[in-house]
């Protein structure tokens, strides 16, 4: 008998949460956002990813099946609503980067960070 089969990993998504995102400056209900992304995917908090003026930052990491077919990581900015909170959540529960192709609706949030930042993450 082998070795029981890895599960792939799913998408992962990062939250910023320091200085500007996450904060009483920028409206949501963080804390309500942050449990409603768990309920799609695993959630890291991270500290300032150094996109101040795009808060709230959330970043959506391509599953192992999402990389292996060229996925890279989605990053949304100013994402301080409940609707586009619904909208993210729903891509990943579809399979997110590499897997289902970006619903039009989050070009609005979708912004590409310097590769210094990029780098970072």
């Amino acid at each position: 008998m082998g070795k029981p089969k890895k599960s792939a990993a799913p998408c992962r998504i990062v939250v910023c949460r320091d200085c500007c995102c996450g904060s009483p400056k920028v409206a949501g209900d963080h804390a309500a956002q942050r449990a409603r992304l768990r309920d799609g995917a695993p959630v890291q908090i991270s500290k300032c990813l150094d996109v101040c003026d795009q808060a709230n930052v959330i970043v959506v990491q391509p599953s192992t099946e999402g990389r292996a077919a060229g996925g890279r990581p989605a990053w949304f900015g100013l994402v301080n609503d409940a609707e586009a909170t619904e909208d993210i959540l729903a891509w990943v529960r579809a399979g997110g980067p590499g897997v289902a192709p970006c619903p039009d609706i989050l070009d609005l949030y979708a912004f590409k960070p310097s590769r210094r930042v990029r780098d970072a993450l």
